[in-house]
């Protein structure tokens, strides 16, 4: 398989010297571990008093990985990775509603965010978050099997309802859908849920997609149950795979209360059931549809490889490469410049309720080891032939 995520030149073809020299100085910064916890110690510091740095975050960090404040305000960005053939999934990424009001907001923006996927072919993908349309409790007590009050229960309907709602504007529309993962502790009730949802909308093909988290152990063996389910009612699966971003959490939690930890043992571990996962849908591929999520590279060629060894099209449009915007450009633009369909995650929402998202991307860029010295490296690469083209 030919090495293609080297070149600079495709990675940073939408980049300006001056954005160049931005991102440069945001990973420099995130770089240091010391540095992310003191400027997210100071960040939040400042939103809760209400100082006045919204200007400055929106000029740094929120303009390097989001895409705007609202939807429209994304479409310069849509159009502009769509010249490259990279695609965008709109990502309402407004975290921690605890209100039936903001649920119901949530609802509406994803409701318009398929309106723009089908109105738009750079926007092939809609998504959500579980816990955008209904409280964490809620998942978190179903998912250890209590029984709910009956206004809990009222609740819970209503949580459903919006998942029915979304994805039936899915299907309608023709919109393939994204269901974000999110804790173990409350993905057991989003799972059986999701689960529903492909049962009632996935007969014809894969449009409802959940997450699986593959630093989780169990997560193969969830696939394969959900295969069986699959075959013998008549429903596709839709399936994004991704490595994790909670692992700390997650850790912490099993420790404080005991039980062994849902993580892999090992990174290595982690990338083999990320692989394995890989495989084993496109060993079904006549059932499965794949959105591969992952900024590592090896997987990627290993997808490419299996696309090759199968004479399966780079474009067959039940297989997605995906990364986050702002991060993982030379995978991006280089495999969209190779043929393959691609998408990034475009993050948007007000500045403000921006920042638990882009708190969470900076944590993971320094508690990956070699993610962010991959990107400075590209980056340096990339300013160095600049300059020596100049």
């Amino acid at each position: 398989m030919e090495k293609i995520f080297n070149n600079t030149q495709n990675a940073f073809a939408l980049k300006s010297d001056t954005e160049l020299d931005r991102a440069y100085f945001l990973f420099k910064l995130i770089d240091s571990e010391p540095l992310v916890r003191i400027g997210t110690a100071v960040t939040n510091f400042a939103i809760k008093a209400h100082l006045p740095v919204e200007g400055l975050i929106r000029a740094t960090v929120f303009d390097h990985f989001c895409g705007g404040v609202n939807e429209n305000d994304c479409l310069p960005v849509v159009d502009k990775m769509f010249t490259k053939g990279v695609s965008s999934v709109l990502d309402y990424s407004v975290e921690g509603k605890e209100e039936e009001q903001q649920f119901d907001s949530a609802l509406e923006m994803t409701l318009k965010t398929i309106d723009f996927a089908e109105q738009r072919k750079a926007i092939p993908f809609a998504v959500f978050k579980p816990t955008g349309f209904g409280r964490f409790y809620l998942y978190e007590k179903l998912g250890e099997g209590q029984t709910l009050t009956a206004e809990e229960q009222k609740e819970w309907d209503r949580v459903v309802e919006r998942f029915d709602t979304v994805c039936k504007a899915a299907h309608d529309k023709d919109v393939a859908l994204l269901i974000d993962g999110e804790e173990s502790w409350m993905q057991d009730a989003a799972d059986d849920l999701v689960a529903d949802m492909m049962r009632k909308y996935n007969k014809q093909k894969a449009i409802v997609f959940n997450t699986l988290q593959m630093y989780r152990h169990d997560r193969l063996d969830y696939l394969k149950r959900l295969h069986e389910q699959a075959k013998s009612e008549g429903f596709y699966i839709g399936m994004k795979l991704v490595r994790g971003a909670y692992m700390e959490k997650e850790n912490k939690r099993a420790e404080e209360k005991g039980y062994p930890t849902p993580i892999c043992a090992s990174k290595q571990a982690t990338d083999e059931n990320y692989d394995a996962a890989v495989v084993y849908m496109m060993d079904h591929l006549d059932q499965m549809a794949i959105f591969a999520g992952t900024h590592n590279e090896e997987s990627s060629y290993q997808l490419m490889e299996l696309l090759q060894q199968r004479n399966i099209a780079k474009n067959d449009d039940r297989i997605w490469f995906g990364q986050l915007y702002g991060m993982s450009d030379n995978i991006s633009y280089n495999l969209a410049a190779n043929g393959y369909n691609v998408a990034k995650y475009l993050p948007f929402g007000p500045v403000r309720d921006v920042m638990p998202y882009l708190i969470r991307r900076a944590e993971e860029n320094t508690s990956v080891a070699g993610q962010t010295s991959r990107e400075l490296t590209l980056i340096k690469t990339e300013r160095d032939r600049r300059k020596g083209k100049n």
